[in-house]
């Protein structure tokens, strides 16, 4: 058994990793966050220490690790807000302690190189969550798309709509500065995805962009991907959104609908195993999809010529 702590147990994702910690039979030992609305921590780990300063969880780590071997800390699984990502993984790393870190990884591709020096100089690992690698209807379309003839580029459209109250530009996530912008917080792990399914990327342009949506053309090795994000709820088709339906995920590959919606949520667990097995995703596997968001966010408008999608003829005049 491994002993866990967790940053940013107050957010949105935390709880997958609290359920994907108890599942893989480990224990969570220490829990930080400003904010204290973690009753979530009572279903999973009630024994864990919580502290909402930094300089407290610090010290807890610390004198853990001092106490005896088995009380050290092995994993701390970082759920903060993304602009923090780096920060904490290194202070995981100078811990004594293996990262495992939700996506973003970071913002900017230079980060990497920095936390490959801290776990070269520290012996632990960084790991991260790239779940949509294990998807099995992802992992199909790999295996297609790897038998195909060479030459032949898939045309992908992917639309992805995950709408988000007026809360959602008031909180860190409406600041581009620490999220990265809306490519960077709800697209790296597609971004990621097509990298991993469709090989290098060989271009990409940006055509339009606000605090709410984006739109753009990546092309791969093997694949024209015309993609569409956006929080937006006046986004997901009328007809859905009549049924009270929020979000819309849609993939097609050369017109073939790819159904990933199943399991889409639940596999932090599985990610969480493989990790464990020492097969998990570590720094230079995100490296191309850090590269494509950052780009995304220093790029200027491209005309609407060529390949686009669809959606973005309604927001560009």
């Amino acid at each position: 058994m491994k002993n866990f702590a967790l940053i940013g147990a107050a957010g949105y994702i935390a709880p997958r990793h609290m359920i994907a910690i108890r599942e893989t039979g480990n224990t969570l030992v220490a829990a930080l966050d400003k904010n204290d609305s973690v009753g979530i921590m009572d279903s999973h780990f009630p024994e864990a220490a919580f502290f909402t300063e930094f300089e407290r969880f610090d010290r807890h780590i610390d004198k853990l690790s001092r106490s005896n071997h088995g009380n050290k800390v092995d994993y701390v699984s970082i759920c903060s807000p993304n602009y923090l990502h780096d920060s904490h993984m290194r202070f995981a790393l100078r811990s004594g302690a293996h990262a495992i870190c939700e996506k973003p990884l970071v913002l900017n591709p230079w980060n990497i190189d920095g936390l490959l020096e801290v776990e070269k100089d520290t012996g632990k690992q960084v790991s991260t969550i790239l779940q949509l690698r294990l998807h099995p209807a992802i992992i199909a379309l790999k295996e297609k798309v790897a038998a195909t003839k060479t030459g032949h580029k898939f045309d992908v459209d992917l639309t992805y709509i995950t709408s988000r109250g007026k809360w959602y530009l008031q909180s860190w996530k409406g600041d581009d500065n620490k999220s990265g912008g809306i490519a960077t917080n709800i697209g790296v792990h597609f971004y990621d995805m097509l990298h991993f399914v469709f090989g290098a990327l060989q271009d990409n342009k940006v055509h339009f962009t606000s605090p709410t949506k984006a739109a753009g053309y990546l092309e791969y090795e093997k694949a024209r991907v015309r993609w569409f994000l956006s929080v937006d709820v006046n986004d997901v088709p009328e007809a859905l959104r009549a049924q009270g339906q929020r979000t819309y995920r849609s993939i097609t590959a050369d017109g073939e609908s790819i159904e990933f919606s199943g399991g889409f949520t639940d596999l932090h667990t599985v990610s969480y195993q493989e990790i464990l097995a020492g097969r998990g995703f570590g720094l230079e596997e995100n490296r191309v999809a850090i590269e494509t968001v950052a780009a995304i966010r220093a790029a200027e408008l491209s005309p609407l010529t060529g390949d686009y999608h669809p959606y973005v003829t309604q927001l560009v005049k």
